[in-house]
């Protein structure tokens, strides 16, 4: 599905944003359609007995394309926070571009975990060495929390979030921070939508209530009530949580910020020391040098540490909720 579509955007020149202002080349939508392919027929040879030389080829392809198919997802946040303050949708194309790489890059990565387990000698589905065949029951672990390590570092994290969050909050409050005054912040962002007007009007900014989402998922990662439904969800308590519910957005939105704020993290001091060009800043809000690299570097921290915040949440979820087979047995 991802290669027909990106082949028939590239016959159709159908315009796909890459980023703002640039969007995807009709040679690049070839080049990822072909990949994917690629990637589907190294799939369907995880399935078979290969030799040496064909593990090391459908290994290779899934080295490659999962990655590089990978960053077509790195827009999702944007697009959903979008979505969120009801704003509106910049580009239909752009938002399935980046739904179809998130779901694509899933799959790899699922089809890659199946068979580096074949390839050890354990079950491609629960991870363990066992006989018998693959059609037997699943065994789930009960709810657990999260260890306390864990639970520390993912909270450190989210701190991250605070300075980008109380600039952003005292700007809709009314307050001026680094040069940027509450009245031209929301001049250059006047246009939205009802809803983030009101938001606005109360001291909420649109993009601190889809980190709060962010800080959601994550509690839920690392807490019982993530894997079993809690008393406060009505017609689903006490039901168990598909792991894939909060994986999937765990793991895709974890990354993509995760690689943004990173980068932002590092960018802000070495432009500061004036080893690379410096942002521009945002004349239309007076914004000044200085205070545009503090909020880059703000953004950096809160992007960087709710990414890595998920990551690690995610991966904790993912080894206490994992299901076995009903006939495996632990290795010694």
């Amino acid at each position: 599905m991802y290669a027909a579509v990106q082949a028939t955007w590239a016959v159709t020149a159908t315009t796909v944003p890459w980023t703002r202002h640039t969007a995807y080349a009709p040679l690049a939508q070839w080049l990822l359609a072909g990949l994917a392919v690629a990637a589907g027929a190294a799939a369907l040879g995880t399935r078979r007995p290969l030799r040496r030389w064909g593990r090391r080829v459908v290994g290779g392809v899934l080295v490659v394309a999962t990655p590089v198919l990978a960053v077509g997802m790195v827009g999702l946040p944007a697009y959903f926070v979008t979505l969120m303050s009801g704003s509106g949708l910049e580009s239909a194309t752009g938002l399935a571009h980046e739904l179809l790489g998130t779901a694509l890059t899933a799959l790899l990565v699922l089809v890659g975990v199946a068979h580096r387990r074949r390839l050890a000698g354990a079950c491609p589905r629960c991870g363990l060495r066992h006989s018998g065949g693959y059609d037997v029951a699943l065994v789930h672990p009960r709810a657990s929390i999260a260890a306390r390590r864990t639970r520390r570092r993912a909270h450190l994290l989210m701190c991250g979030l605070l300075p980008w969050a109380a600039t952003k909050t005292v700007w809709t409050l009314g307050g001026d921070a680094f040069g940027i005054t509450a009245e031209k912040w929301k001049q250059s962002n006047s246009g939205g939508s009802a809803v983030v007007d009101a938001l606005a009007a109360v001291g909420i900014d649109t993009t601190v209530m889809a980190a709060g989402a962010g800080v959601f998922l994550l509690t839920g990662l690392i807490h019982p009530w993530g894997q079993v439904f809690p008393g406060w969800t009505p017609f689903l308590r006490g039901r168990r949580v598909p792991r894939l519910l909060p994986l999937a957005p765990a793991w895709s939105v974890g990354f993509a910020l995760s690689v943004y704020g990173v980068f932002l993290a590092f960018y802000a001091p070495v432009a500061a020391l004036g080893l690379v060009p410096a942002p521009e800043p945002d004349a239309d809000v007076g914004a000044t040098r200085s205070g545009t690299l503090w909020l880059v570097a703000f953004g950096g921290l809160a992007f960087g540490g709710l990414g890595l915040g998920l990551l690690t949440a995610a991966r904790s979820y993912a080894a206490r909720s994992r299901p076995v087979c009903a006939t495996a047995k632990a290795p010694a």
